[in-house]
């Protein structure tokens, strides 16, 4: 059992968010109870909530410890932790213990619920380990940043591709009685940004971070750098060989946000057609003079440096953002330009055939007829479906817009055909 201190010194505020969704199909659980209390604490529910028909619950506001504890490293711990417990008819209640909670910002808790089953135990608690700012974790071990072609192997793609599910090993790779998770590339990357750096830095310092996460994923993938070495997965979720990756945590709406913004990108020499691996260390207990550190890159942030300008400040003037050829389980790419009022096209009908399959299983989404052509019809459409997946609601398809809902798209479907 882990053993957690209980809450003190909460002047501040963070807020919590809970989605709940079925195991079976991920789609969602309306009239889910969930109930929050401090983790480690007296068990004294501090909120009693309910799902609406997206599976989501309203946002609360919570304490944390104050915000200058996020700034520096060290003690005391700069988060919160709360017990999150749901339930719901036909389905195995869940509990996870120690989502984090920082003030100044949003935290997204998933939870998905098993239906019942004779022949099943209950499932286990999900226990959130420490954030690797503030837990004990093992240093990166150093490697090439370029990958030669004789030392990884026959390097199968022809060019960089943004994956559509990254295999995740939940430990070394030599360990053979740790469990792989088939993880979509995005949820991947905001586990791992979640886990590694504090959503209430500046937004430079979480973009410049968040690009060296996918890079270096990225070369991974590009590489087969497991693959061609025997074994059945992408990376491994240990800090010691890549990034910490952490089954059931909770993400952070500021990195989901950058992350939806730019997850084609990754980082780029001249001359070099992989991905650049791109490693780093904390800066504060670990040193690393060649990578960047997460503390110097949020210090640098405050400063007004730009994403490029902080990752330039530690990979050196010839690092420079790139973008991926091809995105892989998409139907479509983004047109190249906002959808809105007045546009028309394929393009706009797709949109809207996809839509109408989202809005079977997410009610709060009106149903459209597919014309081809963008009316108030769509635009409201649009609107409710950024409202449920914490888009900014514009009624405008932009970058961010097109590529979520072809994500929840393509999700719903693969479900239906399975079916």
């Amino acid at each position: 059992m882990i053993l957690r201190a209980s809450q003190n010194n909460t002047t501040d505020r963070g807020k919590l968010s809970i989605a709940v969704n079925s195991s079976l199909n991920n789609f969602p659980i309306s009239g889910a109870t969930v109930s929050i209390s401090i983790t480690g604490g007296d068990g004294r529910v501090l909120e009693e909530l309910n799902t609406n028909s997206s599976g989501q619950t309203d946002e609360v506001t919570l304490g944390t410890p104050p915000l200058e504890y996020s700034m520096e490293p060290g003690e005391p711990r700069p988060y919160a932790e709360y017990t999150i417990t749901v339930s719901a008819p036909g389905y195995e209640p869940q509990t996870v213990e120690g989502s984090e909670v920082l003030p100044d910002a949003t935290s997204i808790q998933n939870v998905r619920l098993r239906p019942l089953a004779e022949d099943e135990v209950t499932p286990p608690d999900i226990l959130i380990p420490d954030h690797t700012l503030y837990g004990e974790y093992p240093p990166k071990i150093a490697e090439p940043e370029i990958k030669p072609i004789a030392e990884s192997g026959n390097i199968v793609l022809s060019r960089v591709v943004t994956p559509e599910i990254i295999v995740v090993h939940d430990g070394t790779p030599r360990n053979a009685s740790a469990s792989n998770y088939y993880v979509p590339y995005r949820d991947y990357i905001k586990n791992v940004a979640s886990s590694e750096i504090y959503a209430n830095w500046p937004e430079s310092t979480i973009t410049a971070n968040v690009l060296a996460i996918m890079s270096f994923t990225m070369n991974r993938v590009y590489t087969e750098w497991y693959r061609n070495k025997g074994y059945d997965f992408t990376i491994t979720s240990s800090t010691a060989y890549d990034h910490k990756w952490i089954y059931g945590r909770n993400i952070f709406e500021s990195i989901s946000a950058v992350v939806d913004d730019i997850f084609t990108s990754y980082l780029s020499r001249p001359d070099v057609k992989q991905p650049i691996l791109t490693q780093y260390c904390d800066g504060q207990r670990v040193a690393c003079p060649d990578w960047m550190t997460q503390w110097g890159s949020r210090d640098l942030g405050e400063q007004g440096y730009s994403p490029i300008e902080i990752l330039r400040y530690y990979y050196g003037e010839d690092i420079y953002i790139n973008s991926a050829e091809q995105i892989s389980g998409i139907p479509s790419s983004w047109p190249g330009e906002d959808l809105s009022i007045g546009s028309s096209g394929p393009k706009v009908r797709q949109l809207q055939e996809q839509l109408n399959s989202i809005a079977s299983v997410y009610y709060a989404i009106p149903s459209l007829t597919p014309d081809g052509i963008f009316g108030e019809n769509t635009r409201n459409a649009v609107e409710a479906f950024q409202s449920v997946f914490g888009l900014p609601v514009t009624g405008v398809v932009d970058f961010r817009t097109w590529y979520k809902i072809s994500e929840i798209f393509v999700g719903i479907t693969r479900i239906a055909e399975l079916s």
